[in-house]
């Protein structure tokens, strides 16, 4: 259930398709990473990236679930459900 994710992190390439996906799913706001803004389409560091981000400011606590989710040319794509495991 949605309600489990505290955190959807998508590939950060578009946030209108990041917002469209996340009402979809209907996810808060919160949920939402997103740092297109400050860095733009990073490619497949985008993901990685959004996690550091969340660690850095201390957002993250233990076994916080993460749902991540890329899509790449080709319609290539893959996603994960998985818990933060850091202290």
């Amino acid at each position: 259930a949605t309600s489990e994710i505290k955190y959807f992190i998508p590939h950060q390439a578009n946030q209108r398709i990041m917002n469209a996906v996340a009402k979809n799913l209907n996810l808060q706001d919160e949920q939402i990473v997103s740092i297109i803004k400050r860095y733009g389409n990073t490619s497949a560091a985008s993901i990685p990236m959004a996690i550091n981000d969340l660690y850095e400011n201390d957002k993250l606590n233990y076994l916080d679930q993460m749902a991540l989710v890329a899509l790449g040319g080709g319609l290539t794509w893959g996603a994960a459900l998985l818990p933060f495991a850091g202290s």
